[in-house]
């Protein structure tokens, strides 16, 4: 196992942009992964949620992509909208120094906003099967020209019923392409399609010490429904975490759960499939960045939430299959920490609980309802938690942010510009170099181009009296979100 990103052939847009991520030493799922995308080699990996996987595809991939071709090269498919953004985020981070561009295509989201989008220069698009779909029988995505193609969370796919549509997507791209399928689980049907549509395949498994995670500590309450709630309240005293996730089978579930919670004071939000997804995506970076100790979600959350030091995951609701117990609970004890995850099982769901446990490989052990005097105990300390102000924690993209500084000119296509017009007026400037220059979007009336390594204002200042093409364009540094 490699120790150092060093170790493998990147270049230092790469390796500089990791460093400043704070990616230290590559995880196993990366160090296995990385030098045979690099050979592009067709991969499949069994690895669970949290086990740093979207680097381990996301960086041989930024690696190996043509800034100069303006088609996109690597298509990666997740199963939910939430997922698509992280890995967008992920992929925009990775390749920042390489000025690397990466769209999000999902559903419920303005279907023409995404078709100018993808008239865009693009390096990766990331989207769920559905939206990919449409795109294709419009016309409005170009896949001539894909060398790469990520199948991410493939047996969330197959559960959610997206197979089918994966594999028309399979069919319409070239046959000459680098394709790597990631599943936790691998089912027939999976196995199935990697057979079919993937080149003399190469199998990684992560998960050969079982399918959960040994930092993960497992026990169940076993509860009759009406006590459900008092017992919630009980558990979040005794343990006291910092930070929590909550599931619940429903979304009617979730709204009942997290205004109870509000009622009692608890700083909570909400994540599930009825809401918008700006407000989804504005729930989950809450919780991430640490405003909120506790989030209450459905399954759709399992997939998408890469929150560090999330130390207990309480299923309110046994999950439905066995597949979600093992993606729910793999929210904590991720990146090597220690986690606990808790179940609450009804007298009816005693089966279901077994065929959990045969999955999973071992009992789960039964813990008893905690007493009066324990309750009491930790009431303190967790009365105490919950009024202290949030410390929001620090994204590892922060630092490389910081850097960076966004500008808006008012003129684009129409005026005739392109992005040779805006490196060759901007790396000009006495002090700047091309290398500062970072992702460039060219819309109709609009240029965005982001300024690297603090030369923003610099930048910004020089610009407000610089033509370009001899057009005099309004600059504007644009407002962080």
């Amino acid at each position: 196992m490699n120790n150092s990103f060093h170790d493998y052939k990147l270049s230092e847009e790469i390796t500089g942009t990791l460093k400043g991520l704070e990616f230290a030493t590559p995880t196993e799922v990366q160090s296995r992964v990385i030098p045979l995308a690099l050979e592009k080699k067709d991969l499949i990996v069994k690895a669970q949620t949290g086990s740093g996987k979207t680097a381990a595809y996301g960086i041989p991939i930024c690696e190996m992509i043509d800034w100069l071709e303006n088609k996109p090269q690597a298509l990666i498919l997740t199963p939910t909208r939430e997922l698509a953004v992280q890995v967008k985020e992920d992929i925009t981070n990775i390749g920042r120094f390489k000025r690397i561009k990466a769209t999000a295509i999902y559903g419920k989201s303005p279907f023409n906003a995404q078709k100018a989008e993808l008239k865009q220069k693009n390096h990766v698009v990331v989207g769920t099967p559905g939206r990919i779909m449409d795109h294709i029988e419009r016309g409005t995505i170009n896949l001539s020209m894909i060398n790469f193609l990520v199948i991410d969370e493939a047996d969330k796919m197959l559960n959610m019923g997206f197979i089918e549509q994966v594999e028309v997507i399979l069919k319409k791209l070239p046959q000459e392409r680098v394709t790597m399928l990631f599943s936790a689980t691998m089912p027939e049907a999976i196995r199935r399609l990697s057979l079919t549509y993937m080149n003399n395949p190469t199998t990684v498994d992560i998960n050969e010490t079982g399918v959960t995670t040994a930092q993960i500590e497992h026990s169940v309450y076993k509860i009759i429904e009406e006590d459900k709630m008092s017992l919630l309240s009980e558990v979040t005293t005794l343990e006291n975490p910092d930070s929590c996730i909550i599931f619940c089978k429903t979304k009617d579930r979730v709204d009942m759960v997290c205004s109870r919670l509000i009622a009692n004071d608890y700083p909570c939000e909400k994540i599930h499939g009825g809401m918008e997804q700006d407000d989804r995506l504005k729930a989950m970076n809450h919780f991430k960045r640490g405003k909120y100790r506790y989030l209450i979600a459905t399954d759709v959350a399992a997939r998408g939430i890469d929150v560090d030091n999330i130390t207990l995951v309480i299923n309110y609701d046994l999950p439905l299959d066995k597949e979600s117990y093992v993606h729910r609970t793999g929210r904590t004890g991720r990146a090597g920490q220690p986690g606990k995850a808790i179940t609450f099982v009804t007298p009816s769901e005693g089966r279901r609980l077994k065929e959990i446990e045969e999955y999973i490989g071992f009992n789960i052990p039964v813990k008893i309802r905690p007493t009066l005097e324990e309750i009491k105990s930790g009431k303190e300390a967790f009365d105490e938690k919950i009024s202290a102000k949030p410390i929001l924690k620090k994204q590892k993209s922060d630092e490389l942010n910081k850097e960076i500084m966004k500008l808006r000119f008012n003129g684009g296509k129409k005026k005739k510009l392109r992005a040779t017009n805006f490196v060759g007026v901007i790396a000009n400037i006495e002090g700047v170099t091309a290398e500062d220059i970072g992702i460039i979007t060219i819309m109709d009336t609009l240029t965005y181009i982001e300024i690297l390594n603090g030369k923003g204002p610099l930048v910004l200042k020089t610009m407000k009296e610089t033509t370009i093409c001899g057009k005099q364009l309004k600059v504007t540094k644009m407002n962080e979100n």
